[in-house]
């Protein structure tokens, strides 16, 4: 069955565009022009493969919508792409803190937003043992790059694919010290100069979902963040997959 995609966007003549091309690409498509809306359709008897969510809409901001979206069990590791007029860095900062994986200034290129559905629709897709590279063990913790899924003494991690790229960012220059502004570079694609705290909040997230294995990545105070060179766990060995 095609990939379900859901629409949140209020300008009519960009939602009509949108569903056209999308549709024309091959894909099934939602629609809804409020945030309201947009809750309730997310949460339908079929969850979307991804949302393109709007950041402002009339009845609540879109950084609302996806907060609710991030906090609800259903919904929390659906792909997330914001649209929007808006093109401070600030806004783009918002975002990613409640959980956008990827972010579009209006006025955008068509194509270039179906590249990126693509490319995000590509990157959830579970993928099989005989496709995936084989998990890394670091201690309690096992990450598999090719599948996007991480574990915790064999429990699999619930990330967000901006999660998983700064897991796997400090991974794998472990033993290495990354300032936030090179990480705001790398994993956000943003520029240095900008003043945030969005790393640190992310990076607070990751290690709570890690648990037991969130030690692993150190903060350097005033610096930065390190994911620790060598983990000493007696209670895992090996390299098997979880």
């Amino acid at each position: 069955m095609a990939q379900l995609v859901l629409i949140i966007e209020d300008e009519k003549d960009l939602l009509v565009t949108l569903e056209y091309n999308l549709k024309r690409e091959g894909y099934r498509t939602r629609t809804a022009t409020t945030g309201r809306e947009a809750l309730l359709a997310a949460l339908g008897t079929e969850t979307p493969d991804v949302v393109l969510l709007d950041l402002m809409l009339p009845d609540m901001p879109g950084t609302e919508v996806c907060r609710r979206l991030r906090e609800n069990e259903r919904t929390r590791r659906m792909p997330i792409v914001m649209l929007t007029a808006k093109t401070d860095e600030v806004d783009r900062v918002v975002g990613f803190e409640v959980g956008a994986d990827d972010y579009v200034a209006k006025p955008f290129s068509i194509r270039e937003l179906l590249l990126r559905v693509r490319a995000i629709l590509r990157r959830a897709q579970p993928v099989s043992q005989e496709e995936s590279g084989q998990a890394h063990q670091l201690g309690r913790l096992a990450i598999d790059v090719a599948a996007h899924r991480a574990w915790v003494d064999k429990e699999e991690v619930s990330l967000t694919a901006l999660e998983f790229r700064l897991l796997r960012t400090l991974l794998e220059r472990r033993g290495r010290v990354q300032t936030r502004e090179a990480l705001l570079t790398d994993v956000w694609e943003m520029s240095p100069e900008v003043t945030t705290r969005t790393v640190d909040t992310h990076v607070k997230r990751v290690r709570q979902k890690l648990g037991v294995a969130g030690s692993y990545i150190e903060t350097l105070r005033g610096v930065g963040y390190r994911f620790i060179e060598a983990v000493r766990d007696d209670s895992t060995s090996g390299s098997e997959r979880p």
